[in-house]
């Protein structure tokens, strides 16, 4: 089992930046693929960003290429999403993901409890 909470969430102005903590718990993190999701209301989850258990493999859906980042310290069991150039259109809670790298964007095994981004413009 692993357990994932994240943290970081809040309310930024557009143009500005937050970083999502996810603080993993449980069975060894560093074997696990990691991703985050985001959900706006009305719409679907969407995967926004992932890495393999490696870090030698990254994913970013094209609406956040080049202003989000995914990154990990396996010291200390956390996977961070640096977020950048903030658009309303980002607003959503997100969610912390582990998994197998070839599905963790699509079906991850692990889900944590969410953090809310909201974005004025």
């Amino acid at each position: 089992q692993v357990q994932l909470v994240e943290s970081g969430g809040g309310l930024v102005q557009a143009g500005g930046s937050l970083r999502l903590s996810c603080a993993a718990s449980g069975r060894t993190f560093s074997r696990y693929a990691m991703a985050w999701f985001r959900q706006a209301p009305g719409k679907e989850r969407e995967a926004v960003a992932g890495m393999s258990g490696s870090g030698g493999y990254t994913y970013y859906a094209g609406s956040v290429k080049g202003r989000f980042t995914i990154a990990s310290d396996n010291a200390k069991n956390t996977v961070y999403l640096q977020m950048n150039s903030l658009k309303a259109d980002d607003t959503a809670v997100y969610y912390c993901a582990a998994g197998n790298w070839i599905r963790v964007l699509t079906t991850p095994d692990y889900w944590g409890q969410g953090t809310q981004v909201t974005v004025s413009s």
